[in-house]
């Protein structure tokens, strides 16, 4: 997981949000993200993906841009999924590093910061953890909760790495990474876990920190267990089968 270079200094942070029907969220979240970068000196945009919302998500963004100068909200006209709403976000962005947030103000800006310094520090990859020393979470519901615990046990043995919270969306990357790792072939949640694989498995470096998480104040959980667990299954597997049978055509050049 070291590096054997230093990757040129990283000019720009874009932070991808993605967002369906979060009106009530987005204030906060993206008020606590701009305030802790700006005092921090982190050079950033926010790029708000509106998901196809049926409330006033677009609305509360456009009066969000006169507050945050930041902001870079974007519309994807469909098809819709939250893994689609993130590669419309990636495909949009103009950083040279990226972070995967959510609009419901579960992911900590603190914890964002410090993915940014490590990137700058010449890792290609962050990857935060809610289960290591110094992890946090917050009201998880215990259903959730177990089911999150063994597929994350699941992944880690089937790949055989150390990383235990790989199904979190709250990663940061540089921008090779994520040119390296395209084709993306996930429209829903299982976009988490096929982004990271991926990274791993074609030899971008990586590290890990403790990061904290807490349950969302206003609207509902996007994420439905009973509808993915096929859909993380099948992005395992293919990831799987690139690592074991692909003779490395893929891997970081």
């Amino acid at each position: 997981m070291s590096t054997t270079a230093t990757p040129a200094p990283l000019k720009l942070y874009s932070i991808v949000i993605p967002a369906r029907d979060e009106r009530d969220s987005l204030p906060g979240t993206l008020g606590d993200i701009y305030e802790a970068f700006t005092r921090e000196g982190v050079p950033h945009e926010l790029v708000v993906v509106d998901d196809g919302s049926r409330d006033d998500t677009w609305t509360v963004l456009q009066e969000l841009q006169k507050k945050i100068p930041t902001l870079a909200p974007v519309q994807n006209p469909g098809p819709h999924g939250f893994g689609r709403a993130v590669i419309y976000g990636l495909n949009h962005m103009q950083g040279d590093a990226c972070a995967i947030m959510m609009a419901d103000a579960s992911d900590s800006p603190s914890d964002a910061v410090k993915y940014w310094r490590l990137l700058n520090q010449g890792h290609d990859c962050v990857f935060g953890s809610r289960f290591v020393k110094g992890g946090e979470v917050i009201d998880y519901p215990r259903v959730k909760l177990m089911v999150n615990r063994l597929a994350n046990f699941l992944v880690r043995i089937g790949f055989a790495i150390p990383l235990n919270d790989t199904t979190n969306a709250f990663k940061a990357y540089r921008r090779t990474v994520i040119e390296g790792c395209r084709p993306f072939l996930s429209p829903h949640f299982n976009l988490t876990v096929e982004i990271p694989l991926k990274a791993i498995v074609r030899g971008y470096t990586w590290t890990v920190m403790p990061i904290s998480w807490r349950n969302r104040k206003y609207g509902e959980a996007k994420l439905k267990i009973k509808e993915m667990g096929s859909r993380y299954f099948f992005i395992c597997a293919y990831v799987w089968l690139e690592k074991y049978f692909s003779r490395g055509d893929y891997r970081k050049k």
